[in-house]
């Protein structure tokens, strides 16, 4: 396992940006597939998006398609989610995950390593 560390979070209006950052310590970053969770007050946790290891594959829930764009820079061990057009509904605590030679991003169940969240609010 890795640890992970998360940052960025805040209190936003609707309409505006955030961009999350989560570092990665204690392992190899690139062997490392990299995602994004979140979970709203009373709500389970939900995939919002992911990257391989291998940077040639990305995916994002329906629900942030078009408004979220997840990266990562191996060089400093970090993946990024900007977060635009922010509504209400992206209210969240918001997490990331690692999974070794992960494939499949989408699942939870698969990343092994998480951070301990950091806070999205964004009022209307």
């Amino acid at each position: 396992q890795v640890q992970l560390a998360e940052s960025g979070g805040g209190l936003v209006q609707a309409g505006g940006s955030l961009r999350l950052s989560c570092v990665v310590s204690g392992g190899m970053f690139s062997m490392y597939s990299m995602g994004w969770f979140r979970q709203a007050p009373g709500k389970e946790r939900e995939f919002v998006a992911g990257i391989r290891y291998s940077g040639d594959s990305i995916d994002y829930a329906g629900s942030v398609k078009g408004r979220f764009t997840i990266s990562r820079d191996n060089a400093k061990n970090t993946v990024f989610l900007q977060m635009s057009s922010l509504k209400p509904e992206d209210t969240a605590v918001y997490y990331c995950a690692a999974d070794r030679w992960g494939q499949r991003l989408g699942v939870e169940k698969d990343y092994d390593s998480w951070g301990q969240g950091t806070q999205v609010t964004v009022s209307s």
